[in-house]
């Protein structure tokens, strides 16, 4: 079977590539599961930062090693369709986020009030 040449000529990624990217995936696993599992941070606010940056650094991996996100595949069209993406689950989470509370400020009764007739 000849090589078959694709529209763009846009780099599909390597054995290597894979294997690092599967390599790195692991690793940002298993580095949360074992924070969490030893409590070798003493906060709980400390071990949620380091396990959100953990994450996020693992989308960014499975992004680059395995969807072939950069900014010249696809003339750039790919990076600005994910960031009008992230604009838009930005202001869905934080707008639900600001309901929620607002909500949950202005609809429960307070303490002062005492017991309902």
């Amino acid at each position: 079977m000849s090589d078959t040449v694709h529209a763009g000529n846009e780099d599909h990624g390597s054995l290597r590539s894979y294997l690092t990217g599967f390599i790195l995936s692991v690793v940002l696993t298993a580095i949360p599961f074992w924070l969490v599992m030893t409590g070798v941070l003493d906060s709980k606010i400390a071990t949620e930062v380091a396990i959100t940056t953990l994450a996020i650094v693992q989308i960014t991996v499975h992004m680059v090693y395995f969807l072939h996100m950069n900014t010249r595949s696809e003339g750039g069209w790919s990076i600005l369709a994910l960031m009008f993406t992230l604009i838009l689950v930005v202001i869905a989470l934080v707008g639900s986020m600001w309901i929620i509370y607002h909500l949950n400020a202005n609809m429960m009764p307070g303490r002062d009030m005492g017991q309902m007739p």
